[in-house]
């Protein structure tokens, strides 16, 4: 009688309980109501865009009339288009949830070169909001032009940026690609030797990588290269973001005596972005004792040969002698003026009378650029 009992209040217990369950399903609402009304910007409004500017541009709409949380994208496509494959959507701000998103100058002009809209030109795309809750989705039925006018300038910079082609150092094999010294984003530069022939830039040194090419020596586009009929060593200097480049001669680099106030030799071009010599170094007696403060002068020519004097030396105004525990950065090397006795290195005393290696080097792969002073 008493197990009859407990298996019948077993059951009792379970039915109530499948009874309490039952009631406390609640089925999820996943209907969303589309947002009917666009604020700002207004139709047919026009942005010169900046892309290194700070300020964003905004765009606001009313919010969807539906009570429960949503998330809002705008969703951008090409004037004819019906955004069921917009080129680019951003979510609105707050992750989200906002009914406004700040949307930079930068993103707009990628977004415009992804809609068609070439560098130095003008364009249009369309724009509405699309409002989301859990799968469901709804593009509003409102959609405004916004016109766009692009600087000159490549909307998606490379992170890396390679010298290839028959007139290099490396050669024509891309896998050997020489890497040019990122400065900032999208603004390289490499001090190289170029041979009569032809070469171009690529962002990646395998696979199939984006090309470009230098026009004149004063721009850059996309696709072609660049003929070389003179052999000489170079500074290619590239700023993606304006399309725009400069191709400095690097007639020659001589090792400048701030006592004697003149070059007293002149380093030969070794490759690999370095400039060496081997020599009898004899740091100049005066009154005041020996004088070894140096730095270096470098004859640069432009694109129609006119030549010029660019010094590099210290970032110190003044250094004090080196010595066998003195930091690599005692030797980085900086643009300086030209003073005769300010921004100077001093040599390591013990190479006075001594055969030495004087070695300039402007390698890509370094952080800072630097020179060495080496007894033999």
């Amino acid at each position: 009688m008493r197990k009859i009992f407990t298996i019948s209040m077993m059951l009792l217990f379970g039915a109530v309980a499948f009874t309490s369950c039952k009631k406390d399903v609640h089925v999820l609402d996943t209907n969303v109501a589309a947002v009917s009304k666009l604020n700002l910007p207004a139709d047919q409004a026009s942005f010169s865009l900046d892309p290194k500017s700070s300020s964003g541009i905004v765009f606001q709409w009313d919010a969807s009339s539906t009570q429960d949380l949503v998330l809002y994208e705008i969703a951008f496509d090409k004037p004819t288009g019906d955004f069921s494959n917009p080129i680019y959507k951003v979510l609105s701000d707050g992750s989200g949830v906002q009914t406004q998103a700040t949307i930079s100058q930068k993103l707009l002009n990628t977004i415009a070169s992804m809609g068609g809209i070439a560098s130095s030109s003008s364009g249009t795309l369309k724009w509405t909001v699309i409002v989301s809750k859990v799968a469901n989705k709804q593009v509003s039925k409102s959609s405004r032009i916004i016109q766009l006018n692009r600087p000159a300038g490549f909307a998606v910079l490379p992170a890396s940026l390679y010298l290839t082609g028959t007139a290099t150092e490396a050669g024509a094999d891309i896998t050997k690609a020489i890497a040019m010294k990122k400065i900032n984003d999208g603004v390289f530069e490499l001090y190289t030797s170029l041979q009569p022939g032809t070469y171009t830039l690529v962002d990646k040194n395998s696979g199939t990588p984006t090309t470009y090419s230098l026009q004149n020596g004063t721009s850059v586009q996309l696709n072609g290269s660049t003929t070389v009929t003179n052999k000489g060593v170079y500074r290619i200097s590239v700023d993606l973001t304006t399309a725009s480049a400069t191709l400095t001669q690097i007639v020659s680099v001589g090792f400048w005596s701030a006592p004697l106030g003149k070059v007293t030799l002149t380093l030969p071009y070794i490759g690999n972005s370095q400039w060496e010599t081997t020599t009898t170094i004899s740091i100049p007696q005066q009154s005041y004792g020996l004088d070894s403060r140096y730095k270096y002068q470098f004859t640069v020519a432009d694109a129609s040969g006119k030549q010029s004097l660019e010094w590099y030396g210290s970032k110190n105004s003044d250094n004090p002698d080196p010595n066998n525990t003195t930091l690599p950065s005692y030797f980085y090397v900086y643009p300086v003026n030209n003073s005769q006795f300010d921004y100077c290195f001093k040599l390591l005393p013990a190479t006075n009378n001594k055969n030495s290696s004087i070695n300039v080097n402007f390698s890509p792969a370094l952080a800072n650029y630097n020179n060495t002073v080496t007894i033999k």
